[in-house]
């Protein structure tokens, strides 16, 4: 009885999967590399927000009310304070880094406070790290203005008005700050979601264009082609099935296990989170494997796409708006398939929407779908013509 032969996809999955267990550096990126990277940048921001933020306070005015201050200052979370006599003493040690910056209260704060008059703090901050500068300039801002409205109510209230009415004239207008998706204003929470889909992104992107410029580089194209029967799309599906099969496995791990890791939330329907990344890992197969047979040196192709990712993170629209950048880079980030998918993405997990409310950039990561397939094609037609007239180019 004659045997035969499974399906050519099976034979393509089987033969794509010998090929990566036998190349050590596509082994390492595509079954190490994604959970290391996920864990490692994702430890970086376990707790997601700064506390205890040092900085050097100088009391001229040596009051009560100076005092009160800084012990508001000193029970927030984000903010320890140390004690100082002057302000050199202050500037030296936020040069030498002890500190991130300093607070100096005037001479004559108190009274100028208690007859109404405006009276100055001082706040010095070290801006080369913008955040915990941000945060801590934050926090002594809503102190200052919490302590000051505290003094402004007690010498209404002396003056003979109730508290209501007090409260209404200290405080005219209330502002009731409710942030949204992401309660805590956190940098953490910001950015882990799509530092993970980067993760996904890139070492895809990087696994499979290196297993293509490997076909090249060791003159096994033909013998892809033949695995496939000569039909190009079975060869292109054939071979990127392994790994949509195996990023599928990782995207699940992802928004299971390592968002309940990093205490991230779902916010939307995972159904749907699932067939756009689909959709995305589909999308990145086509352009990954034609990047890689743009190259006949696996080294080179994957050097090129590993310094790539820093610059591609920040032109996707997630850390810069994309109307702010320069013009060409409107046209680059146009065809990174991580573009649209980012914000798909981040109405569904961190603001709990809905694909539809993101037609646009659906349509977008599917007209790239196309467009990328159509290109792949293209380029392994062109490839087989060479390989079949064994052109020098090949």
């Amino acid at each position: 009885m004659q045997h035969r032969p499974g399906p050519r996809w099976w034979r393509l999955l089987l033969r794509e999967t010998r090929l990566v267990a036998t190349d050590h550096s596509l082994l390492l990126t595509l079954l190490l590399a994604p959970l290391v990277y996920a864990f490692f940048y994702g430890s970086i921001y376990t707790y997601k927000t700064e506390e205890e933020v040092p900085i050097c306070v100088v009391d001229d005015d040596r009051s009560g009310l100076s005092r009160t201050l800084i012990q508001q200052i000193n029970n927030t979370q984000m903010v320890d304070v140390k004690a100082v006599t002057t302000l050199e003493d202050a500037r030296e040690r936020m040069y030498h880094g002890e500190t991130q910056g300093f607070l100096y209260i005037e001479k004559g704060m108190e009274g100028k406070v208690m007859s109404l008059q405006q009276a100055d703090i001082v706040v010095a901050l070290n801006a080369a790290r913008f955040l915990p500068s941000s945060d801590i300039l934050t926090t002594i801002t809503q102190v200052g203005l919490t302590v000051g409205a505290g003094v402004r109510l007690e010498y209404l209230q002396k003056k003979g008005l109730n508290t209501a009415s007090s409260g209404r004239e200290v405080m005219p207008l209330t502002p009731d700050f409710h942030p949204l998706y992401n309660e805590r204003v956190d940098y953490g929470t910001f950015l882990l979601p799509g530092l993970l889909a980067m993760i996904l992104q890139q070492t895809l992107l990087i696994g499979l264009a290196g297993g293509a410029a490997a076909e090249r580089q060791r003159r096994t194209f033909s013998g892809w082609m033949e695995t496939a029967g000569h039909n190009l799309s079975t060869a292109l599906w054939g071979k990127g099935l392994f790994y949509f099969i195996l990023f599928c496995v990782y995207a699940f791990f992802f928004f299971t296990v390592n968002f309940r890791v990093l205490g991230l939330e779902m916010r939307g329907n995972a159904w749907e989170l699932g067939v756009t990344t689909a959709l995305f890992l589909l999308t990145l197969i086509p352009m990954g494997i034609v990047t890689g047979l743009a190259f006949r040196s696996q080294l080179l192709v994957t050097q090129l796409l590993a310094f790539s990712t820093y610059p591609i993170f920040l032109v996707t629209g997630y850390t810069w708006p994309i109307p702010l950048l320069p013009e060409g880079l409107k046209w680059f980030t146009a065809i990174l398939p991580i573009t649209p998918f980012l914000a798909i993405y981040k109405g569904i997990v961190q603001q709990g929407g809905h694909v539809s409310d993101q037609l646009p950039a659906l349509y977008h990561l599917c007209v790239l779908w196309f467009v990328y397939t159509a290109l792949c094609l293209y380029k392994m037609k062109r490839l087989t013509r060479q390989v079949w007239n064994q052109s020098p180019a090949y």
